[in-house]
């Protein structure tokens, strides 16, 4: 894994894996690198980053996380 997929989440290192597992607040599969957006937080107004992943075989799921504060969706809530 290469280090630039890791990003700073509330002051912590994540890597795809573990911003997923942040957002699902569960095990997941497999995860995509993380990508930065043109979203602001609806909360707090800062960065959001997005992350594809898996959190089963059989379903593939975008995630939306603030790197500021603990907001997050997925875009199954949409």
């Amino acid at each position: 894994m290469n280090m630039a997929d890791n990003r700073v989440v509330q002051g912590r290192m994540v890597t795809p894996g573990s911003l997923a597992e942040l957002i699902e607040d569960d095990d997941v599969m497999d995860a995509e690198s993380i990508e930065d957006t043109d979203r602001d937080c609806p909360e707090c107004g800062g960065d959001v980053l997005s992350v594809g992943y898996m959190p089963s075989i059989t379903e593939f799921v975008t995630g939306y996380k603030c790197q500021d504060c603990d907001w997050s969706e997925t875009d199954r809530d949409e």
